[in-house]
Order: structure tokens, then C-alpha cells, then sequence
């Protein structure tokens, strides 16, 4: 097929094309007017081309400008001052004609694909369709193209069957708030976004459909991290019919890994990966979502102080955690443990001391320990001459927390993470239920999940212990998949619902054809979602998700590219049967 714009990418020239007539279009990156000649470096997603514009060669040059676009018939040639950082920097192309496609103001918002310069974000989201030019980002966005199909072929490859399921649902209690969306045929009902595929793929299970996946659109109305989208993001969603946990587990050990290889050149973690109960992991890294490459380990020693008479230890729960090789570290080092502490984890200070070569306790809080505390906690953490141990205080769930951030913060601070790799694990046995902020019960994951020992476990146990058969997968510190074994019980539904305060009318109104299809014989079923965003940012090694999304909102939950959320017309309003009732700020 003959293209009128060019027979070669920018990329892809070399000596052997040395002679030949060539036709390449392109974004100009950079101009270069030595008078006699001109030289251009032409970029295409492929590469870059360096062309040669001589003075005799009557080319009108004056619409030619950085990110511009052109077309340029000429012929290769051999480059005498050669450039070995690109793959065509033995060539250079003489332009014959160049034709501008795409004229580009002078004065650009930010330089493209210069090294160093700091833009603000926000510039860069306003001018998104310019930031993609940029090489790295670019790269990212062709990196998430293919670990997709990668993803795809891993599915289909194990006989899934790839099914789309509805972007206007209902509203359902699923852990976050609903995006809703008014109905014009309707007049006061509304749609919901789905906050995932839950109750569709449950359903699609009740169908035969045996083993179902997608990759699927979420909803979420929660607030920007570093590591989530506002708003949006997506899934590789998969249900399986007559599965358990094992089987589930045997699907993610053999897709993550598979994909994870095809695009890093990193050690991967083989299945099976390591289980971590929930408990274990507070108790041992202060988190969920642990980072198996920090050696770090949290240690408990609040029997160790029952008796204290040191204020900040009395009744306190108490953590700790050893670093090793210590002796050397300044006083500043820990002063500034202790104030990242206080400004970032909300703690109320850092308690540390440093062992000397004799064994003894040196610094900090030394002289509260006494010596039968002191040799209880040296057998308990292992402590060795040279190391540090720091100390965190506080009611249980808050020392959890603030030991968790510690022992990330040390980690990264002594440079203790393993390198060049992905740490998987599985997070299993999750609490069926948790105390909410108003001591209410409440689900703590998700609430189709299956309970451990099934209706007699929610008649008989206290609901706060009773585990479900839900899990996570996570890696690097990241949590990158969430699932469980779903509930396919009515009555089962009906107690578990009832025990977080739902009656069965509101079962019956929430999840009508859940509750109704589970009437007519479901199998078990089990399946799992990992997160396509975060698994690409972890790929393309970025520490900002929005680094690998095309067009992302802002931290403000604000897309300044295309100006949204904004305000729409009053006839629009008025076919949805919507009136506004603003509060008046002032």
C-alpha cells in the first residue's frame, strides 16, 4: 500500500538504506540553522531521523517550527559526525522537498522530551495531547496497550470467555460512593455506574457460563492517591464456576507471573507465592499490603513493658523495629525518624536507642530499659551489637499504623529494599466484619464474599471473628488484586446482610436479581480483579499512576483537559428532571 506521506518510519533507517530515495513524516524536536545547512531532528513513535537541509536546496524553511509536523522526500546518506545513542545515527537524510502537515505555534507550554525541566502537573494534564509526545509517557501508554492483550491471551489461553456486562446499573452498597446518573425516560430514578462487574459476573455464573473474564471499567467515587485514579480505573475481572480459593490462586500464579515476565526484565516471583493471613501481616509490617523486599519485621514488646513506669509506654501498646549497622548514623538520622513520625503518621514521637559494641543500650530512651527488659527484647528481636532499635507507642490500631509507616520509611532510608524485582503474596483470611467509625458492624471487604464455616459461623460466633474467604494479591507494597469466594447461599445472604444492619427488604431491593437468581440452583463460584492501572505502573516502574493513564484527572478529581466536571444547560437539567438547590456560600 503506497502512502502519500511516507515509505519509512523515522526509526527504522540504517546504513544498508545508504543511497536509497526515502519519504519521512514527523514531529519536529529539534532545529538547528548553521546557515549553510539546516539540520532537523524528525520524530515519529518509531525513532528520530536527523535531515539535512542545504542552502541551495531552495526549501522555504519559514513555517518550519519545534512540534510542527512534516513530510520530507530526500535521499540517505552516510553521517560523517556520527551519533551511537541512536539507532539511526549512522545516516542522515538530504531533503529534496518537505511539505509542513501541521503547523505549530512558536511559543510551546513546556519543551517536549527535554531532560530535567520540572512541569507542573497540572500544565502538563491541560496540555495532555503535548505531554504524550513525550517520549517516556508515550512509552508507557504503548506499554499498557500491550500488557492488556497480554493479559487477554494469559485468559484466553486457560478458556475464559471474554463477556461485557453494563455501564448503567444500579446503585449498590459496595464500599464506595456511587456515580450516579438521572434517567430522562424515568423522571426521578437514577442509574449508577458500577463500581465493578460484582453482581454481573455473579450472574453470569448462574448462566453456565463456567469461566468469564474482562477487562473491566470501574466507578468509584473516593478521593486521589498516588496509586488511584479518581473516579475511574480498570480491572481484569474473571469469575470461575465451581472453583475454590486453590483454584483461583492456581489462575492468578499463572497469569500475574506470565505477564509480569513478557514486560520487565526483572526477577519475578514464581507461583505458589507466600500466604499472609491478615493479622499476621498488621502484626508483622503494620499494613495489608506488605513489601516483601523491605527485610524489615515489626516486632511486638507490649508484654515486655506491662509495669512500666515510663510515661509514653504506660498501658500503650508497644511496637518495635531493628535496623542493623547503626553506629555510625547521627543523631540527625533519627531526629528526623522521629519528626517524619510526627508530621507524616500522626504519632506522637519516636522512641530509639542505639546498641554499643559491649551490648549496652545507648541514646535516646536508653536509661528508661531496664536490663531484665533489655535482654528480654534482645532475645525477642534478635538485636546484635551495631543495631537500632526504635520503639512505637500508642492504642493498638494506631501503632499498627505508625509502625508500618516506620518500618516503609526505614527501608527506603537505609536502602534496604531488594532490587530489580516484584514480591508477590497473597493476603487470605480477611475479617468478615469490622467495627465502624460509629462502633456499628459493618463488612470489612466485600460483602458477597463467602464467610469460613458458612451459616453456622454467622449464627454462633461473634461476628468480629469470623474470617471470609476473601484475599488480595500484592506486590511491592502494592495491593494489585482483590477477590474471594462469593456467597451463592440465599439464606446465607440474608444472615450475613442481616448481621451489618440490612434487612432482607433491603437485600431484596439492592440485589434483587442476585437474591432472586439464587433460587435457581447457583453453582459455587469464586474469581478475583486485578488492577490494570496498578500493574502497569508498577511495569513502566512510576510512582504516580496518572503517569500511565492517556488522559487522567488531577489530584483534585478535575480533568483540565477537556474541563470537566462543569456546569451543563438548564434544558439539559430539565430532561433529566433535575433542579439544583445551591447553598449560597457567602
Amino acid at each position: 500500500m503506497v502512502n502519500e506521506y511516507r515509505t519509512h518510519n523515522c526509526g527504522e533507517l540504517r546504513l544498508s538504506d545508504i543511497d536509497k530515495e526515502v519519504r519521512l513524516a514527523g514531529f519536529v524536536q529539534t532545529i538547528r540553522n548553521l546557515g549553510k545547512m539546516i539540520f532537523i531532528d524528525l520524530r515519529d513513535e518509531n525513532g528520530i531521523t536527523q535531515i539535512v537541509i542545504l542552502e541551495d536546496s531552495n526549501i522555504d524553511v519559514k513555517d518550519i517550527t519545534k512540534e510542527c509536523t512534516l513530510t520530507v522526500t530526500g535521499t540517505v546518506v552516510e553521517r560523517s559526525n556520527k551519533n551511537d545513542k541512536i539507532p539511526t545515527g549512522q545516516i542522515e537524510v538530504i531533503a529534496k522537498s518537505i511539505t509542513v502537515l501541521g503547523k505549530c505555534k512558536n511559543s510551546l507550554p513546556f519543551e517536549i522530551n527535554v531532560e530535567g525541566q520540572n512541569v507542573r502537573e497540572d500544565l502538563r494534564l491541560e496540555y495532555r495531547f503535548l505531554d504524550l509526545r513525550n517520549d517516556k509517557i508515550h512509552k508507557n501508554i504503548k506499554l499498557r496497550s500491550k500488557i492488556l492483550k497480554d493479559f487477554r491471551n494469559a485468559m484466553d489461553e486457560l478458556g475464559f470467555t471474554e463477556i461485557q456486562t453494563p455501564i448503567l446499573a444500579n446503585s449498590s452498597p459496595e464500599g464506595a460512593r456511587d456515580f450516579l446518573v438521572p434517567s430522562r425516560l424515568h423522571p426521578g430514578e437514577f442509574y449508577a455506574l458500577p463500581q465493578a462487574p460484582q453482581q454481573f459476573k455473579q450472574l453470569l455464573m448462574v448462566s453456565g457460563f463456567e469461566k468469564y473474564y474482562q477487562i473491566a471499567p470501574c466507578f468509584r467515587d473516593e478521593d486521589p492517591r498516588a496509586d488511584r485514579a479518581p473516579g475511574e480505573f480498570y480491572q481484569l475481572d474473571f469469575e470461575m464456576s465451581f472453583a475454590t480459593q486453590e483454584d483461583v490462586f492456581s489462575v492468578i500464579e499463572t497469569v500475574l507471573p506470565k505477564v509480569f515476565k513478557q514486560n520487565t526484565d526483572w526477577k519475578v516471583d514464581d507461583g505458589p507465592f507466600i500466604r499472609i493471613p491478615f493479622k499476621e501481616s498488621m502484626e508483622k509490617y503494620g499494613t495489608d499490603k506488605p513489601d516483601l523486599r523491605n527485610p524489615l519485621i515489626i516486632s511486638e514488646l507490649t508484654d515486655i513493658f506491662e509495669g512500666t513506669e515510663f510515661n509514653a509506654f504506660k498501658g500503650k501498646t508497644v511496637k518495635a523495629i531493628t535496623t542493623e549497622n547503626m553506629q555510625d548514623k547521627p543523631r540527625k538520622f533519627f531526629d528526623n525518624m522521629s519528626q517524619y513520625a510526627v508530621d507524616e503518621l500522626e504519632a506522637k514521637g519516636l522512641a530509639w536507642v542505639k546498641v554499643d559494641e559491649n551490648l549496652e543500650l545507648t541514646g535516646g530512651i536508653s536509661k528508661f530499659i531496664d536490663e531484665d527488659r533489655k535482654q528480654k527484647i534482645f532475645n525477642r528481636m534478635n538485636v546484635k551489637q551495631g543495631n537500632a532499635i526504635f520503639f512505637i507507642a500508642d492504642e493498638y490500631d494506631k501503632a499498627t499504623k505508625i509502625a508500618g509507616g516506620v518500618r516503609i520509611k526505614l527501608g527506603n532510608e537505609l536502602d534496604l529494599l531488594e532490587k530489580n524485582s516484584y514480591r508477590f503474596c497473597f493476603i487470605v483470611d480477611f475479617p468478615m466484619y469490622e467495627l465502624s467509625d460509629e462502633g456499628k458492624i459493618d463488612f470489612n471487604h466485600n460483602p458477597f464474599s463467602m464467610p469460613q464455616g458458612g451459616l453456622e459461623a454467622l449464627e454462633k460466633k461473634n461476628p468480629l471473628d469470623i474470617y471470609a474467604y476473601q484475599y488480595d494479591a500484592v506486590c511491592n507494597g502494592y495491593e494489585i488484586l482483590s477477590g474471594a469466594v462469593r456467597n451463592h447461599d440465599q439464606e446465607i445472604m440474608i444472615k450475613a446482610f442481616e448481621i451489618a444492619g440490612y434487612t432482607i427488604e433491603d437485600v431484596k431491593g439492592k440485589f434483587g436479581a442476585l437474591f432472586n437468581a439464587f433460587s435457581y440452583g447457583t453453582p459455587p463460584h469464586a474469581g478475583a480483579a486485578p488492577g490494570i492501572d496498578r500493574i502497569v505502573m508498577l511495569l513502566a516502574k512510576e510512582d504516580n499512576i496518572r503517569e500511565v493513564i492517556a488522559f487522567p484527572k488531577n489530584k483534585k478529581a478535575r480533568d483540565l483537559l477537556m474541563n470537566a466536571p462543569s456546569k451543563v444547560s438548564e434544558k439539559q437539567l430539565e430532561e433529566v428532571h433535575i433542579k439544583l438547590k445551591l447553598e449560597n456560600n457567602n
